[in-house]
This record gives structure tokens, sequence and C-alpha cells, in this order.
């Protein structure tokens, strides 16, 4: 189970939060909120899995794909449907990336941000 709710956190991590209803709600659901950030960036295996999905190199769970979808939006946006909880939960895990996973960091930014255009925004947070 912590698996599940660890592979929607990296979508926050990521300046993500979580599933996007058809109307396109005015925030992400807060459903991840209470999830231990800290257990998941603290623990290699989980957080690789996480970051495979993201790029398209290992499986996605459910949870995983519906953060994949929503990343792009919330990247775009700069979070803006992001609740306070999940803003501070998402620089906590982008600053992680950036100072303990900086190869990784860069693979998802060329993923995801292959023109830069949000990389400076985000990398001012480290």
């Amino acid at each position: 189970m912590r698996h599940k709710l660890a592979v929607s956190l990296l979508l926050v991590v990521l300046g993500a939060a979580l599933a996007v209803s058809a109307e396109k709600p005015k925030t992400y659901t807060s459903k991840y909120d209470n999830v231990d950030v800290d257990s998941i960036l603290g623990n290699s295996r989980i957080l690789t899995s996480y970051i495979k999905c993201m790029l398209d190199e290992g499986p996605c769970t459910p949870d995983a794909r519906d953060l994949k979808k929503t990343l792009p939006d919330a990247l775009q946006t700069g979070c803006e449907k992001c609740n306070e909880k999940q803003k501070t939960t998402s620089e906590r895990v982008i600053k992680h990336l950036i100072k303990e996973r900086s190869k990784d960091w860069d693979r998802l930014v060329n993923k995801f941000d292959p023109k830069g255009e949000y990389k400076k925004r985000y990398e001012s947070l480290a």
C-alpha cells in the first residue's frame, strides 16, 4: 500500500498533484497529502521505481499513471492547482532530487521540460 501512495507522491514531488478529473478541478486531490515523503525519499528502491515509471523505463501502478498524466499540467502552471501541503512537499522532493539524485533530476527535466521553460523555477528551490 505504501508503494502505491509513494508513486502518487512522486508526481507531487515533481511539482504535481494527483489525479485530474474530467472537469479539470481547481485543485488536485488531497488524498495523498499525508504520505510520509521522507520514508519514500529515504528508500532508493522505491524512489527508483517511481522515477523509472515517469521515464517510461519501468512498469507503473495505476496511481503512477495518473501522476504521470498530471505532471505536465503541474509543471506548466507552477503547481497552481496544488494546495499548500502539496507545494511544500513538492519543493522538498525537488530539492532532494536535485541534490541527491541529480542525474535522475536531469533525465526527468529532459523528458518533461525539454525546452527548459520550467527548470529555472524549480532549480531555484535547491
